[in-house]
């Protein structure tokens, strides 16, 4: 039967890789990469440099086209729900046309699969249209609040503090309920700028773990805010795309 793995490959640093993953990746024979076009080449290029490096047995890359997506859907659940059958029949389609029932093929996920990522709820869906079977083993990766919080030399939480995940979309509510720290992830709208009266420590990063990492931290002043945000849009046009993510705290008294 089929094999896949779901991989996590870390944050951006090749070095993030656990030895289970390079294990695990010089056991696969077809590696599927999403492809999101030219913008995000870097992403491909990163993935096939994480190969070069780990990999000492024969393989095949398959490239995944991403099927597109509206950003500014009046919908947004429905339009994600869309977007998420539409790559689980690309994904299907590739799984059958470019894996022998006797192969091993992998996904290379970005930071950790459990971590905001849709790969193993596609693999799930995958199985569950019943039209080609194979069994998936999801490796954990170092995600990308982990490498935020060791490159600032914090923790995740304070001392007997709860600490919660979130999206910018949903901080953008308010401040959840009895958190103190918050760490906020696909957030393309700085939703931090509405924090700067709350006296919060920001830890922000982008690219973090890669030759292009950039890392601010400081008091969440209106300052401070003013030159993230300048900073984020001033490499996102540099680059054509970014991934930051940051963590929001509310020091103890």
């Amino acid at each position: 039967m089929r094999k896949l793995y779901a991989i996590g490959i870390g944050a951006g640093d090749p070095e993030h890789l656990t030895v289970q993953a390079i294990d695990r990746l010089n056991r696969v024979d077809v590696f599927f990469v999403l492809d999101k076009g030219a913008e995000k080449a870097d992403l491909v290029r990163l993935r096939q440099e994480i190969l070069d490096r780990f990999v000492t047995r024969e393989y095949r890359v398959v490239l995944v086209p991403d099927p597109p997506r509206d950003r500014t859907p009046a919908d947004y659940r429905a339009a994600v729900a869309d977007w998420h059958a539409a790559r689980a029949s690309v994904y299907e389609s590739v799984i059958r046309s470019s894996l022998s029932p006797d192969e091993v093929g992998a996904f290379l996920v970005w930071g950790d699969p459990s971590l905001y990522d849709s790969t193993i709820a596609l693999i799930e869906a995958v199985l569950a249209r019943g039209n080609v079977a194979f069994e998936y083993e999801v490796v954990p990766g170092i995600s990308s609040i982990s490498a935020l919080v060791a490159r600032h030399r914090t923790t995740m939480n304070q001392i007997g503090r709860a600490v919660q995940l979130t999206t910018g979309r949903r901080l953008a509510a308010g401040w959840p309920e009895g958190v103190d720290d918050v760490f906020v992830l696909l957030d393309a709208h700085t939703t931090f700028d509405r924090f700067t009266s709350e006296g919060l420590h920001i830890f922000w990063g982008a690219y973090v773990g890669t030759p292009d990492e950039i890392l601010i931290s400081g008091p969440l002043t209106p300052a401070l805010a003013s030159h993230i945000s300048q900073t984020r849009a001033e490499a996102r046009q540099r680059h054509g795309w970014i991934m930051d993510t940051y963590l929001l705290r509310r020091p103890a008294e």
